[in-house]
């Protein structure tokens, strides 16, 4: 019984993986079609949204009235920012939210100059590396060897990834570089308040915060440079949902559930390497869909990549985060 349960649950992190690795497509076709801080304000918007009934199932609330369901959804899932119980869950939810606002807004910028979706999964998937360095920067935790040797492979890797022949970086590589340090950082965060909080509620909020801060932007950067009827047009047809849709409801709202159930009773480390399988997927969603390649220089960069992912998983779990 215990085998059949971690052979379900690795699947599930490699489905996982498949739909977090295939969200770079999504993200690159958005991009055509909408700003950076639309695609994220929306995207959190309605992945807020898609895990209400999520929180509402675990919690076996129900409500007959639609506008009562929705209240309630809220008020039962422990989301209701007057209770005073709450009032600790929403400010860890909130401070994880601008994080996350921070890490997608540059990783959808990124993408939006020109880093490739292969690229940019391997160059977010640098995160793994950087949380046990922050770890050990913040917190003081001891970072053993072998995680240091991963960060030496890696920075090789970053080397070869981002910068060319020609000792230029792109700037859209740099944006994405810095969205993994600001997704490290948002993990560090989560981190910190998920064993006092429950996670899909804690998710929930960051998403809502996320969802609720790009939207703000969205309006001064995005609509009114041109105008409410020309920033809507592009909704007039399903080429602009379909990524959006992807992004919200799979990648982020299935994703994060999918992550939650199939890290229960799995060990830590064959968990983390199966997600950071989602850089490898980026590449083939890119190159399948999008037609994308890289180059052999950037292949090399993303192989040393993935060997710094795999020693930092390696790493004794007593000195990593």
């Amino acid at each position: 019984m215990a085998e059949n349960r971690q052979l379900r649950n690795s699947l599930l992190l490699t489905l996982t993986a498949v739909i977090w690795g295939v969200a770079f497509v999504a993200q690159s076709e958005g991009s055509q079609y909408m700003g950076s801080c639309t695609f994220t304000g929306l995207r959190f918007l309605i992945a807020a949204l898609a895990l209400l009934p999520v929180i509402q199932w675990r919690d076996r609330s129900r409500a007959a009235d639609p506008v009562r369901h929705a209240r309630l959804a809220f008020r039962h899932a422990g989301l209701d920012p007057a209770s005073r119980a709450s009032r600790g869950l929403w400010k860890a939810g909130t401070l994880c939210g601008v994080l996350l606002c921070l890490a997608s807004l540059l990783q959808q910028e990124g993408i939006a100059l020109g880093t490739s979706a292969g690229k940019a999964g391997f160059i977010t998937a640098t995160y793994i590396v950087l949380v046990p360095i922050l770890n050990w920067v913040v917190f003081h935790r001891r970072t053993g060897a072998l995680l240091w040797l991963g960060v030496a492979v890696g920075l090789v890797g970053l080397w070869f990834l981002c910068i060319d022949a020609s000792f230029s970086v792109q700037l859209s590589d740099l944006l994405v570089l810095l969205c993994a340090v600001a997704f490290s950082l948002q993990i560090l965060a989560v981190d910190l308040f998920s064993p006092r909080y429950d996670a899909v509620k804690l998710a929930a909020i960051q998403f809502l915060t996320c969802g609720v801060l790009a939207s703000v932007l969205m309006i001064f950067i995005d609509i009114v440079p041109v105008g409410l009827k020309a920033w809507a047009a592009p909704f007039a047809t399903c080429d602009a949902w379909i990524p959006l849709l992807y992004a919200a409801i799979l990648s982020s709202a299935v994703g994060y559930t999918l992550q939650i159930v199939g890290q229960k009773g799995l060990n830590p480390t064959l968990a983390s390497l199966l997600m950071s399988l989602e850089s490898l997927f980026a590449v083939l969603a890119g190159w399948l869909i999008l037609h994308q390649r890289l180059t052999p220089r950037e292949l090399l960069g993303a192989a040393l990549i993935a060997v710094a992912v795999i020693l930092a998983q390696l790493a004794p779990s007593s000195k990593k985060a």
